[in-house]
């Protein structure tokens, strides 16, 4: 399934680990953690999950098709 809209919770922490991750996707302007507005999620699907899965707060969500 496709990952349709990417987000992050008011949970991060500001760790910079998904940034580590995903450049593509993920940045850090202040403190916490934003999907960039022209992010190309289709193209970076397995690096958003496995972003996801390691984010120590679970602060990442995605939404599948």
């Amino acid at each position: 399934m496709a990952i349709k809209k990417v987000w992050i919770t008011e949970d991060c922490t500001g760790c910079e680990l998904c940034v580590e991750l995903c450049p593509e996707v993920f940045t850090i302007p202040d403190d916490l953690a934003v999907v960039k507005e022209d992010a190309n999620i289709g193209m970076y699907e397995e690096k958003i999950k496995e972003a996801a899965e390691e984010c120590p707060v679970e602060a990442i969500k995605y939404e599948e098709e």
